[in-house]
């Protein structure tokens, strides 16, 4: 039995087009860009290709984009340079970003003797802008918001932040990670100083990222060394990965709308089909702008770690959102964050559709969903026998 793949919020599979064009570079060809004959610009040409591809994605500048190996490089490299600022430096975050942020925020606060303030979002999954700026001190000097909220799939109100941090002088950074390829990312139109992004979520290969960084931020690199990166990225370059990551990005670019189209198709036929089959389902963030292909949501009377086990069972892959340590299920960080009620948040799934997935799985995915329900349900204690 071949399993529907419903967790594209965690990584997609490689585009055949993305694995064609990184070919080359995995067999005949295979030179350094930093070296000087034949074989290592022609991998230049290829590494500067990519680096358009991207900034033709993100309506950017070339020259502001540097690749890393992933979106957590990305976001690492902004937050070293703003927590190496010394005691008494002050980062406002929200409270439910990536870890790539929000553990490494602490990390590296902890050490510097800088302050880390987190934002809560509202119930529906979205941070409200007056809270942010009630949190900005005097002595703040950078902000971090993502632009999609990985687990419930909400997006944020990053431009307007943008706005506001512009004027305090706050330098504001944006994982995009999730959105990039699911809805249009516009680098002007966001107005941030730094955007992150991962290719392997946009059907882009694994090990490969890119930190785009405004003219004229400031910056100091992560990784030091080399001069690789325009001294950004020290490190030789990954020449197949990022000519796979520019790929992706060409592709994104030319068929986004169509793509949030019949993704969002997929999304509404399941919810609709969710509250039919299991109406006392809860989907959080409902009310709020999401991306197009998340849907999260709970089954009262469920643990969710139970569920998915027996979904995997059957055939279908989903993912939890929450941590499963020594036997015990916790909740979710979006979901603490939003403050969900403990039981209504283990039992809380998240399905992310992707291109391959079809009306047909979808239409299967909820049969398996209220038959494994109703199992549970029937084993529960007290339940009649």
């Amino acid at each position: 039995m071949r399993a529907v793949y419903l967790d594209h919020n965690a990584t997609t599979p490689l585009d055949p087009r993305v694995r064609e064009a990184m070919l080359p570079w995995l067999g005949e060809r295979w030179g350094n860009p930093a070296s000087a004959h034949r074989a290592g610009q022609a991998a230049r040409e290829a590494v500067e290709a990519a680096r358009d591809q991207v900034a033709r994605l993100l309506g950017a500048d070339p020259a502001e984009i540097v690749f890393t190996a992933s979106g957590t490089e990305a976001n690492n490299s902004v937050l070293r340079a703003a927590l190496g600022a010394g005691p008494g430096a002050h980062l406002v975050i929200s409270a439910f970003e990536h870890p790539s942020i929000g553990v490494a925020a602490e990390a590296w606060a902890g050490a510097a003797g800088a302050r880390v303030t987190r934002v809560p979002p509202g119930p529906d999954g979205v941070v409200r802008v007056e809270a942010f700026a009630a949190a900005l001190r005097p002595e703040t000097r950078w902000a971090a918001l993502m632009l999609a909220q990985n687990e419930v799939g909400t997006l944020q109100p990053v431009a307007e932040l943008a706005r506001l941090c512009r004027e305090r002088g706050i330098a504001l950074l944006c994982d995009a990670v999730q959105a990039i390829g699911k809805t249009a990312v516009s680098v002007q139109e966001i107005g941030c100083d730094y955007l992150s992004l991962g290719g392997h979520k946009f059907h882009g290969p694994l090990g490969a990222g890119a930190l785009w960084v405004r003219g004229g931020a400031p910056f100091e690199p992560l990784l030091v060394g080399g001069g690789q990166e325009r001294r950004r990225r020290a490190g030789t370059t990954n020449v197949p990965a990022v000519v796979g990551l520019g790929r992706a990005a060409e592709l994104a670019a030319d068929e986004l709308p169509a793509r949030a189209r019949r993704l969002a198709a997929l999304r509404d036929r399941f919810e609709a089909g969710l509250a039919r089959a299991l109406p006392g389902a809860i989907v959080h963030g409902a009310g709020a702008p999401r991306l197009p292909h998340t849907s999260h949501f709970a089954l009262p009377g469920t643990v969710n770690a139970e569920l998915m086990i027996r979904l995997d069972l059957a055939g279908y892959e989903v993912s939890t959102g929450a941590a499963c340590s020594s036997g015990v299920v916790e909740p979710g960080p979006a979901m603490v964050a939003m403050g969900v009620a403990r039981e209504e948040a283990i039992s809380s799934l998240r399905v992310s559709f992707g291109l391959g997935n079809t009306e047909e799985e979808v239409d299967g995915f909820l049969a398996a969903l209220a038959r494994e329900v109703a199992a549970l349900h029937a084993l529960a204690p007290g339940a009649s026998r």
